[in-house]
């Protein structure tokens, strides 16, 4: 079995999707989150594949290597591109796993393409429109993880002030979410959103939230067929992912990760893991 990565593209309404794979066995469909591309599941992938898994993580639409288009990035139509991302790979049936805002198209994946997705795994977020809006005036320890919601979907302001300050930027976000900051790749990441249009499409999908609330409404109307497995990190969103999902997935469990802050994959990779591994099995 080799554990060597294959990168390749598949070609959706999006224009081209980066895709990258290791592994033989059943299909994990691996989707980061912001501000991170592909390369946060590595040590994720690497186990999955010596686990008996296909490991496939994505770039969806506007990040790391994948196409900039200039709209589409509600969650409908971002979970529609990866599901053909999946079909071109042969994969008719796979599990997902989602982080942060991979978290939110997975689970428009899910809800969308019932018959494709086996089983789910989330972590590390709040679903708009499933969530309660949080108010403006929330006490200060808890606004660190709210307060770009607001600033991201705000027109052109966030770019106009981070161009050419991206580092400052999202090593701000990386130093106030991470609890192991020495673990998470940030200069890959820096690299990655001061690419040109990557700060335009990362806070395209903000800017794309009253769509998905709209669409999650509709969604939240038929629960999750299948086995869901939501998880927060002591140091972030703690419970909320388990309690976002709770009148959603009837087959529901859920777990805290210890001494970790939001970079759940980075940071306590082992923690994840062993949640994980057992879920996908269907222990």
């Amino acid at each position: 079995m080799t554990t060597e990565f294959t990168h390749g593209y598949a070609r959706t309404a999006a224009g081209r999707i980066h895709h990258v794979s290791v592994g033989e066995g059943k299909p994990v469909l691996l989707i980061p989150g912001w501000p991170q591309t592909w390369y946060t599941w590595r040590h994720v992938m690497r186990t999955l594949a010596a686990s008996g898994f296909r490991a496939i993580a994505v770039d969806p639409r506007g990040i790391g290597h994948s196409d900039r288009p200039l709209d589409g990035y509600d969650t409908g139509t971002v979970a529609a591109d990866l599901h053909e991302v999946m079909r071109q790979l042969g994969h008719e049936r796979y599990a997902v796993v989602g982080h942060d805002i991979g978290m939110w198209i997975g689970y428009a994946l899910a809800s969308d393409y019932p018959q494709a997705v086996e089983r789910m795994a989330l972590t590390e977020a709040v679903i708009p429109g499933l969530a309660p809006a949080p108010t403006i005036f929330v006490p200060p320890e808890h606004n660190i993880f709210l307060w770009h919601f607001m600033f991201n979907q705000v027109r052109d302001l966030p770019e106009a002030l981070i161009q050419g300050r991206e580092r400052e930027y999202l090593s701000f976000m990386f130093d106030k979410w991470s609890y192991r900051r020495d673990a998470v790749a940030f200069e890959v990441y820096a690299e990655a959103y001061a690419a040109p249009g990557a700060l335009r499409a990362g806070f395209a999908y903000y800017r794309a939230i009253p769509q998905t609330i709209e669409q999650n409404l509709r969604r939240a109307e038929t629960p999750l067929p299948m086995p869901v497995l939501a998880l927060g990190a002591e140091h972030a969103t703690q419970d909320a992912p388990l309690l976002t999902m709770q009148k959603l997935a009837p087959d529901l469990r859920g777990a805290i990760l210890p001494d970790c802050g939001h970079f759940v994959t980075e940071e306590s990779p082992l923690d994840f893991l062993a949640e994980l591994l057992p879920f996908l099995r269907g222990e």
